[in-house]
């Protein structure tokens, strides 16, 4: 128990200290970065050595099983480790700075092994063939992925994937409080985030049955993930939340008239 009280956040804030979390920061953060470029070609079945519809075959039963275990793998981690319970806890044996930092790293190693061992399901739902329109359709789904992004950057991105926290860490400064904010974006729907991804996976010129698979227990999860973020928002931010919430719609872009 000496060692684990060693490495908690009780343990004194030495530069050496400060620099391990920020390194351990940045490879979290890097680590991110390269598994949701890795997740945009994975759909779209581009540059990426293995792609949703390519790899090993296997029975559909036998694929359907993997490909689910996966997913709820990745859907349990993602969500447990979200929970305010989960992180008081969680933060009695990691140092405070570096919580979302492992959060993020292991949601991201989660996806690399859903990548990695995913099965391919090839039977065609539906495929687009005038090139002009299986374009627009590609396109569409990168415009997913640049709300995606632009949505992170909107609030706080490096916050968000951890390495404002260790860079603070670092320099000796405290994160600020949670500021209550609906930039640009968040004007018009309370979770651009999620509903750039919706748009990401389901644009496909050519939906197999492994992607629509993917897209429909994505897309399922997301719902799940909003009812118990915005638990967890409204815990926060109270009045403040529940007015946003009445005034902005939760996916679709459009606001109520007041």
């Amino acid at each position: 128990m000496a060692d684990i009280h060693a490495l908690g956040p009780a343990a004194p804030g030495n530069r050496m200290f400060k620099l391990t979390a920020f390194l351990f920061g940045a490879v979290a953060y890097l680590t991110f970065l390269f598994t949701i470029l890795y997740a945009i070609g994975f759909g779209a079945g581009l540059v990426v050595p293995k792609a949703i519809d390519t790899g090993t075959k296997s029975p559909v039963v036998e694929a359907l099983a993997i490909n689910l275990a996966l997913m709820s793998l990745f859907a349990v981690q993602h969500s447990v480790m979200a929970r305010k319970s989960f992180k008081q806890w969680w933060t009695r044996f990691i140092p405070k700075p570096v919580e979302r930092s492992t959060y993020v790293l292991l949601a991201s190693l989660t996806l690399l092994l859903l990548f990695w061992q995913w099965r391919p399901m090839p039977a065609v739902i539906w495929h687009v063939e005038e090139p002009e329109m299986a374009s627009v359709i590609s396109g569409l789904s990168f415009v997913g992925w640049v709300i995606v992004f632009t949505s992170t950057f909107l609030i706080n991105h490096f916050e968000l994937f951890g390495l404002h926290q260790v860079a603070n860490h670092l320099a000796g400064r405290e994160m600020s409080p949670p500021v209550f904010r609906t930039p640009l974006l968040y004007n018009f729907v309370r979770h651009p985030i999620y509903l750039g991804f919706i748009i990401a996976f389901w644009a496909a010129p050519t939906m197999t049955a492994g992607h629509l698979l993917f897209a429909a227990v994505t897309t399922a999860y997301i719902f799940v993930g909003i009812l118990l973020e915005e638990r967890d928002l409204t815990a926060m931010f109270g009045d403040d939340y529940r007015r946003y919430r009445e005034r902005v719609s939760m996916l679709l872009p459009w606001r109520k008239l007041i």
